[in-house]
């Protein structure tokens, strides 16, 4: 199941790039950059810092997207 993220909306609402959130959260600019790509997902630590920074809850900038087939 791949994890989608709205990390570049909350970021964007924010008036922060990339560098800008990656110093506040204690991270590169390039793992926010890969966060938001979907190449990187981050660990729970780090899901609730950004969470936090961004005012929301974590579900609202990470979801599971799950398969449609039923599991049996």
């Amino acid at each position: 199941m791949p994890l989608r993220n709205r990390l570049k909306e909350h970021r964007a609402r924010l008036s922060l790039n990339q560098s800008q959130l990656g110093i506040l959260a204690g991270v590169s600019r390039q793992t926010i950059s890969q966060i938001e790509r979907g190449d990187y997902s981050p660990s729970v630590t780090l899901a609730l810092k950004l969470a936090k920074i961004c005012g929301v809850q974590v579900e609202d900038i990470f979801t599971l997207e799950e398969d449609t087939e039923e599991s049996v």
